[in-house]
């Protein structure tokens, strides 16, 4: 049988990263090489109805073990990799970590500091990058957990019902279910594999909305522009003074949601400010929009009216709702974590995941750990006992299932 970690090091080899812009689906073709060698491995394993859609997406089912019957689980992993760091030529090497300062080359450390909880791994194996890249764990760690536990349920006979794989692209820039259709799915309820650090368990996300302000302005020669010219650049940062300064990623944590300035550019004719929007409190939520709303207006009132363009569109809303009737979900997972000795911790996701979508359109999905830390950068590293602890839960979940039906047994 192959670990997870062997899988890991293989999989984050592929360059994988999706791109907001191309307007296709899935957004790179890159994502379909590590689509097909995993339906090598699929169909290797002896799963049925192993294929990949139009989207890029790679599906397969796991036969439920004879005389079992169970609710069909999906697990869902996601194969693209962000935008936000170079996803090309990953180099992942296994290190010992032994505390302290950890070089990945001449110029990038990872430090307590830098990296909280680093220090909690001193003595174990790590899988980090060299420096160059991101590592690929969000969420191909997730995919190598999914794979193990698939292939050590097949070669151990362990009694499970019916489960479907699922490997889908373009999660990092929100169009991770792109393609599918619940009904056809026809699974009962699922499981995504794309959280952070060993433990973690979580049924609540951000909602969350991207918002795109447009400022016009007018250019010319500087040299007599006065009374003239309208600088973008300039009417663009005060828009940005605007908003809330303390309401922004790196002064929040928890349940407190954010405006985030992701990009910008332009010139003094055009500038184009790029914000995320993200609140657990669907009420809050609806506020920060507003507040984005009110800026534009203001901006206008200065310059004149449309000199700022705002366009608001929602991304997806907070799973809460739709996990809270099926809150066997979480339990199933808590009992699982605790039977291969890992301590759950039930935390709110700032993010989100394909599984929000999906339990909005009606197959509930709480979100389980993948095991990295420092997920979209250079910085980057998973634990390999991670890797091989959360393959070991995904077994006990599914045939936790098998074993108990949709009531876990009481914690003694």
């Amino acid at each position: 049988m192959e670990s997870a970690k062997s899988r890991f090091l293989r999989y984050v080899t592929y360059y994988t990263t999706s791109d907001e812009f191309t307007g296709t689906s899935p957004s790179t073709e890159r994502q379909k090489d590590l689509g097909r060698a995993l339906m090598q491995e699929l169909e290797a394993l002896k799963l049925e109805d192993v294929h990949m859609d139009d989207c890029g997406n790679v599906l397969a089912t796991l036969p439920a073990s004879e005389g079992v019957d169970a609710p069909v689980i999906a697990l869902i992993a996601h194969m693209d990799t962000a935008p936000d760091a170079s996803g090309e030529n990953v180099k992942p090497r296994l290190v010992r970590y032994e505390g302290g300062e950890l070089k990945l080359n001449n110029t990038v450390s990872l430090t307590e500091a830098l990296c909280p909880g680093l220090e909690n791994h001193v003595g174990e194996e790590l899988i980090v990058t060299d420096g160059t890249t991101l590592l690929g764990a969000d969420d191909k760690a997730g995919v190598a957990e999914i794979m193990a536990a698939v292939e050590t349920m097949i070669e151990k006979n362990v009694k499970h019902g019916e489960v479907r794989v699922i490997f889908t692209t373009d999660e990092e820039i929100g169009n991770g279910v792109d393609g599918l259709d619940v009904q056809e799915l026809g699974c009962d309820y699922g499981y995504t594999v794309d959280g952070g650090p060993l433990g973690e368990l979580e049924f609540e996300n951000f909602n969350a909305a991207d918002g795109d302000v447009i400022l016009h302005g007018v250019n010319v020669h500087p040299g007599s522009a006065k009374g003239i010219m309208r600088n973008a650049l300039t009417m663009a940062m005060e828009f940005h003074r605007l908003l809330p300064p303390e309401s922004v990623p790196e002064r929040t944590s928890g349940y407190e949601g954010f405006l985030h300035l992701h990009n910008m550019e332009g010139d003094v004719s055009q500038a184009r400010l790029h914000y995320i929007i993200r609140d657990h409190d669907r009420t809050k939520f609806e506020a920060r929009k507003a507040v984005m709303e009110k800026a534009c207006a203001e901006i206008n009132r200065r310059y004149g009216a449309g000199t700022a363009a705002l366009t608001l569109r929602d991304s997806y809303y907070n799973m809460k709702e739709k996990i809270l009737p099926h809150m066997h979900l979480v339990e199933h997972a808590r009992r699982a974590m605790e039977a291969v000795g890992v301590r759950p911790e039930i935390v709110p996701v700032r993010g989100g995941t394909d599984g929000a979508h999906l339990s909005f359109m009606g197959l509930p999905c709480p979100n389980l750990c993948a095991g990295g830390h420092n997920f979209h950068g250079k910085n980057e590293y998973v634990p390999v006992r991670s890797l091989e602890k959360i393959s070991a839960i995904l077994q006990e979940i599914v045939s936790g299932y098998a074993r108990y039906g949709l009531e876990p047994p009481p914690k003694e």
